[in-house]
């Protein structure tokens, strides 16, 4: 999942060599532990049922939450949809850090929950997105997590059904389309009290060497800072965020995101072989100290991906960053009590649907159905009572 897309055209001055990458503590190195049958097999399992369990409740819930609520309330369909997703969802740091025991350790600042959030942050590896669920979910806001996402995966049979009713943004990755989509989407979130964690990835691709050596050429071409350890941010996404969230937004958070001792794949993480350590390390921006005009917005992005670079060329030779020990672990007896609610639900709706009324077997069909069609035409139901302006007049209230 990429986030922010657009041209990389910078305005800051400066001239460096180009440096190639070298990193004391190796990002490509062995496997943490081995692949073994068991780590294999246990893995392969808890993805069956976290796949079953979401395929299940979203057929099941889904119509409920985001056609009959909806059709009272947008907010309040967003609320519920919200709760159920953060309910599955934290299926999956207890598979990273109570199953595979991955360490997530996180630093910087112990940022204070908010409402409403802007993210933007690394990109290391094809999984970074998902590490955000565990700040999260600490947070207690794991079902308002946003992702802008390429296009291509709203092909993906199911995972699209879920991409769709949470609202997730899909992009084209050409600016002259993408930038109106964001817009319309975002354009529907100005509710204050619509909570969202949109995460945003500036770099717009998952690091790797070749990829930095590119973003060195270009950035010796353009007067630019020559970065080791991130590439150069890509604007013009995080600007069209910024600006459409700016006057309900309530913090932006700046993570940078390392892995000890080899970058994981999404296989990696499953089955738990890598990462051993992930580090999360936080920094809360002010809005006041966000520039407005977009070049200034640029070089203001620029110079916190020179932080990031810097941050990180630390990491790799200290082992940590500053300020560790923002977050205590996950309490496992919260974690078991959410798996046994979400495959008890499961295990619910599966009896239901094969041996209780055919009834229930047409409700699935008829949900699918729904489903497939509101993704395919990218629309969600209206609020016919009342209005979701009436909502935002609301606030006033709360």
């Amino acid at each position: 999942m990429n986030g922010s897309n657009g041209s990389q055209e910078h305005h800051v001055s400066g001239e460096e060599e180009v440096h190639h990458v070298s990193q004391p503590i190796l990002n490509n190195g062995p496997k943490h532990r081995p692949l073994t049958p068991m780590r294999r097999c246990r893995g392969v399992a808890c993805v069956a049922v976290i796949l079953s369990t979401a395929f299940l409740l979203i057929v099941y819930l889904a119509p409920i939450a985001t056609f009959v609520v909806r059709l009272f309330s947008v907010h309040y369909s967003r609320k519920v949809t919200s709760f159920l997703f953060g309910m599955w969802l934290s299926l999956w740091p207890f598979l990273f850090e109570k199953i595979n025991k991955t360490k997530v350790v996180f630093s910087g600042e112990n940022v204070i929950p908010k409402r409403r959030v802007l993210i933007f942050a690394n990109h290391r590896t094809e999984v970074d997105w998902m590490y955000l669920w565990d700040l999260a979910l600490r947070k207690g806001h794991l079902g308002y997590i946003k992702y802008i996402l390429k296009s291509s995966l709203m092909k993906l049979p199911i995972f699209s059904w879920a991409f769709h009713i949470f609202e997730f943004i899909p992009v084209e990755r050409k600016w002259e389309i993408d930038e109106a989509i964001i817009q319309n989407k975002l354009s529907k979130y100005k509710n204050p009290r619509d909570p969202i964690w949109l995460a945003v990835f500036p770099e717009g691709t998952d690091y790797t060497e070749k990829k930095c050596i590119k973003s060195q050429e270009y950035a010796s071409e353009h007067g630019l800072p020559k970065l080791e350890h991130v590439l150069l941010p890509k604007t013009k996404g995080f600007i069209c965020c910024l600006q459409e969230l700016r006057s309900s937004l309530d913090a932006v958070y700046d993570v940078t995101i390392a892995y000890k001792h080899r970058l994981p794949d999404f296989l990696d993480n499953v089955y738990g072989v890598d990462p051993s350590e992930v580090h999360i390390h936080i920094r809360t921006v002010q809005l006041s100290d966000i520039p407005t005009s977009e070049d200034e917005i640029t070089e203001w992005m620029i110079e916190r991906f020179r932080q990031k670079d810097q941050l990180l060329s630390d990491f790799f030779v200290k082992g940590h960053f500053p300020d560790e020990g923002t977050e205590g672990d996950l309490s496992t007896r919260k974690c078991l009590a959410n798996v046994f609610a979400i495959v008890g639900s499961t295990g619910i709706c599966l009896y239901l649907t094969l041996f209780s009324s055919v009834w229930f077997k047409i409700y699935v069909v008829a949900s699918c159905a729904y489903l497939s069609f509101v993704t395919h035409y990218n629309v969600l139901p209206p609020q016919l009572v009342g209005s979701p302006e009436g909502d935002v007049k609301a606030k006033k209230a709360v």
